[in-house]
């Protein structure tokens, strides 16, 4: 009975409303002020990437130019990067600590071996984005990484790579809706 009662009441309402309305339903206007969420900015420092470093800076523009939700900056004096980028003699990898976080190593053994050091350096920026291994893999497929051969030189996330990439980004930002666009720092 209570719940008729209330059902009747907001039956009523919504009849009165409609009627001021003249029976049309109007969409509230656009907020001047609203924007669209920024892109959030990963920092990085290619500083201790010794002779990798236009290829690091190669990678972070591909990745800038194929995603919205997030950018890739070098790191400003004073400022404490969100990646480290380091060169050094072993296999290239990423170690992440969060999403947009972590250490990339560009190894010189793959470099040695033939690999092209712009594709390592776009694939190891693109575990730090989140994206996993996907291996084995064809050369078109950023994330299959040596799999693709050492003939591969395709430093270009796919379609679905920058979707994956687009919604961890879009997931993190509606997690922190309010927050500052800005991700955290690596000590």
């Amino acid at each position: 009975m209570y719940g008729r009662t209330i059902a009747h009441g907001v039956t009523a309402a919504l009849a009165v409303t409609l009627a001021l309305a003249g029976g049309q339903a109007h969409a509230a206007p656009a907020d001047p002020g609203a924007r669209p969420l920024a892109a959030r900015v990963v920092t990085y420092d290619a500083s201790a990437a010794a002779e990798f470093r236009s290829a690091v800076d190669q990678g972070a523009a591909i990745w800038n130019a194929s995603v919205t939700g997030v950018q890739l900056r070098p790191v400003t004096t004073g400022q404490r990067a969100n990646i480290r980028i380091l060169a050094d003699n072993g296999w290239p990898r990423a170690s992440t600590t969060s999403l947009g976080n972590g250490t990339v190593y560009i190894g010189r053994q793959a470099v040695d071996q033939g690999y092209d050091t712009v594709r390592i350096s776009s694939h190891e920026l693109g575990h730090i984005l989140g994206l996993p291994d996907r291996k084995p893999g064809p050369c078109t497929s950023l994330m299959s990484g040596s799999s693709a051969g050492v003939s591969c030189r395709n430093p270009y996330p796919n379609t679905a790579e920058k979707a994956e990439v687009e919604s961890n980004f879009g997931a993190a930002a509606a997690r922190s809706a309010g927050a500052p666009r800005t991700a955290q720092t690596v000590d």
